[in-house]
Parts: structure tokens; C-alpha cells; sequence
């Protein structure tokens, strides 16, 4: 397939989103309008069962070099995700079984349908897993890959640097992990791998790779991670629990923007929406001169990324609801009802099963912080056990409700 792309619309493609490019931009402009298709991926670990807005800043860059006619892969790490990536981590991540893993990216599909075009007839991005060579590769296999770079390379790695300055361990399969990831661009014969900054080091090792097994370049475009530009800590974290899911419904997605702290909405409009370069840059001088309320800004925010993944009328309706909660002091219109076989649970159990927490420490935590509630009453003894019955409405913070049936 032949690709037209002019150079208006490589640089607009490229403007956005994008932190570093290797070797370099113009080099890769030039291929992005050679006329020849060039095969452009991305992986990630299913961790966690949702993407969210920190991966979306991946997916709308693809999903523009998707529009110029190039190839778009997903690769979804189900074989290093049982690894685990070291990178940024003070020890070794917590190994995830082949169960757990295919769990957790069972709506990965759908989510990242949301921004790329999975079906198109012409030009679809496809998904790909990289169990499918990686279960494949021989132990003999395994040392010719270890023998293309040196531990001394592996060990620059800051975060190796500082695991031994502190004196903890660095396990032998943690320094496996890049040259796994580095693989998968020589089985999948790539042109450009795609993500974010602190995946740098292990795309390099993928070029490297590259180089050695196929003899040739490889483009590198890293992004920028969605940071607080306050304290320079990540927005997004799927460790922490803290983030806004692709997968949450309208009005979540909403509620959850209108809580983010005001110095993220420049960033998150330029990174995560399709908003006009020429309004975000309007809307950032109006805060800056405090001609705006930030709260009014925060709103154009939560309803451009609603719009984005469900359209406009659903974000005219999480606007209206979450005014109606959060302004008005009122219930939702609707509210999502559960069914608690029990007519006595304790509360922690009752969290659990209602799915607002995902573990005993962590419904513990949010009973002690005073953010749950039944029928309105605050709950602050986490031993306690309840009564329960229909209709009983249990909310957690000020944006969560669910109705026993």
C-alpha cells in the first residue's frame, strides 16, 4: 500500500504529544513521506485490567500516523508482563501469572478501539501478543539475544544505579526484560516503535537489536508522560489506583476530571484531547491572567475527553449529572445497584463486594478517612458489621453510589 503523505501533514501529526525522536525528526519526516508503508507499533503490559489517559497520548499519536496510511500495531506484552518492567522501580515487580495477565487485557481491544480505528477496510490497526514468539525462543536462542549487549549497558540503568547504591538486589530476569522487549521489534520487522519517555532506554535496545538481527534502522518516537508540572510525579498510576480509565463510564470519566488539581488542565488538553492547539493556547493565557475560573476550565476539560470517547451528547449528560451532584447536593439520577446475598456483612466485606476497593487495606483506609456512607451516615468503625436491605444506598467519597437490590 502506497502512502501520500505531505509534509503539513507529517509535521501535524508529529507536533503533539512527542518529547524525543531517534535517530532524529527530520530523518523520520522523510520516511513518514517516503510513499512507503512503514510499520509503527506500540506494546503494553496488561497490568492492570484498564488503560488510561497516560496511555491515550500514545494511542492519539498513532492514531494520527494511522490517518497518513502507515501500518499501526498493538502489541499486547501477555509473555514480559509475567516478567515484569523494572523500569522507574526501586525492586523487582510482583510476578503476574499467565491467568491473571489474559484477565486484564480482556477489554483492552475495545478500549483502545475507542481512539485507533481497529476496523477499517482499508488501513486497520491490528492487535498482536507477544507470547506468539517470545514462548517460542529457544534457550540457545535466549543466549545469542543476551550476547548482542553488555551488562555493563543493562547496569547504567538509573535505577540499577540506585538499587546498588542502596544495596538491594537486581534480579538476572529483570535484566532480561529490554532485551525481550527489544525482540519484539525484530519478530514483528518494524520501521517505528512508539512510547513514552521512560521507555527510552528499552526502545534503544530494540534498535540495537534491530541493527544486529535484520540490518536495519529502527525510528524511536518517545512521548511525553503525563506529569503533575507541580511536583513532577506521574498523573496517571495504575500502581497507585489512581487514574482515569478509558474504560470508566461517562460520567466517572467526568467526575474524576473535575477532581484533578487545576495545573494539569493545560496539559491534559494539549496530551490527552483533540482540542485545537489555538484553544488550549487561549484557554492557558486566560488562567495565567486569572480572566477564567479554573473550575470552568477543568469542566471544557472533563467534556472534550468525554466527547472524545463517547460523543458529544453523553458529555452534555455527565455535565448535568455531575452539576446535579456535586452543585446541587443531590443523588445521581441513576445509581448502579448491586446484589449483597447477605442481610449482615461487615462494612469491609461489603466494599469488597460492591467493588469500590480491591482489598482489605484499602476499604480499611477509606472507612478511617471518613468517605463512606450508608443511607447517609458516615461509617468510622472498620470492624463493624452492618445490616443491609433493598434499597439501601451506599456511597464512598462524593462521587460513588451503588443501590443494594
Amino acid at each position: 500500500m502506497k502512502v501520500n503523505a505531505n509534509a503539513k501533514d507529517v509535521k501535524k501529526a508529529l507536533s503533539r504529544r512527542v518529547k524525543d525522536i531517534y535517530p532524529s525528526k527530520k530523518e523520520l519526516e522523510k520516511a513518514l513521506m517516503s510513499g512507503r508503508r512503514l510499520v509503527i507499533y506500540h506494546g503494553v503490559d496488561p497490568t492492570a485490567p484498564d488503560l488510561h489517559l497516560g496511555h491515550s497520548t500514545n494511542y492519539l499519536l498513532l492514531s494520527g500516523l494511522q490517518k497518513l496510511g502507515h501500518k499501526i500495531i498493538l502489541l499486547i506484552g501477555d509473555f514480559t508482563a509475567q516478567i515484569g518492567d523494572p523500569t522507574g522501580k526501586d525492586k523487582a515487580r510482583k510476578s503476574l501469572t499467565k491467568k491473571e495477565i489474559l484477565l486484564n487485557c480482556k477489554s483492552y481491544k475495545k478500549q483502545i478501539g475507542k481512539i485507533l480505528d481497529l476496523k477499517s477496510k482499508n488501513n486497520p490497526a491490528s492487535v498482536k501478543f507477544n507470547s506468539k514468539w517470545l514462548e517460542k525462543l529457544t534457550l540457545k536462542e535466549v543466549i545469542a539475544l543476551m550476547s548482542k549487549i553488555t551488562s555493563q549497558r543493562m547496569l547504567e540503568r538509573d535505577m540499577f544505579q540506585k538499587r546498588i547504591k542502596d544495596k538491594r538486589p537486581i534480579w538476572l530476569h529483570e535484566l532480561l526484560y529490554p532485551l525481550l522487549q527489544g525482540y519484539d521489534s525484530v519478530a514483528m520487522n518494524v520501521d517505528v516503535e512508539v512510547g513514552g519517555n521512560d521507555q527510552t532506554f528499552n526502545m534503544l535496545v530494540g534498535r540495537t537489536l534491530m541493527k544486529e538481527y535484520r540490518r536495519k534502522e529502527k525510528f524511536i518516537i518517545t512521548t511525553s508522560l503525563l506529569e503533575n508540572p507541580k511536583t513532577g510525579r506521574k498523573l496517571m498510576s495504575k500502581s497507585e489506583g489512581k487514574y482515569i480509565s478509558l474504560n470508566d463510564s461517562p460520567r466517572q470519566m467526568y467526575g474524576k476530571t473535575m477532581a484533578l488539581p487545576d495545573e494539569v488542565i493545560v496539559p491534559c488538553l494539549s496530551m490527552c484531547t483533540k482540542a485545537s492547539k489555538e484553544r488550549i493556547f487561549l484557554l492557558k493565557n486566560k488562567l495565567k491572567n486569572k480572566r477564567i475560573n479554573p473550575r470552568d476550565a477543568k469542566a471544557f476539560l472533563a467534556k472534550e475527553l468525554v466527547s472524545l470517547y463517547y460523543g458529544d451528547k453523553e458529555a452534555i449528560g455527565a455535565e448535568k449529572e455531575f452539576k446535579r451532584v456535586f452543585k446541587d447536593k443531590k443523588r445521581p439520577a441513576s445509581i448502579k445497584k448491586v446484589s449483597i446475598p447477605k442481610k449482615e456483612i461487615g462494612i469491609l466485606d461489603l466494599l469488597l463486594e460492591a467493588k469500590f476497593s480491591s482489598s482489605k487495606s484499602e476499604a480499611k483506609r477509606l472507612v478511617l478517612q471518613g468517605g463512606v456512607k450508608i443511607n447517609n451516615k458516615i461509617k468510622k468503625d472498620w470492624k463493624e458489621s452492618v445490616q443491609i436491605k433493598k434499597g439501601d444506598i451506599v456511597q464512598v467519597g462524593k462521587k460513588r453510589f451503588i443501590e443494594i437490590k
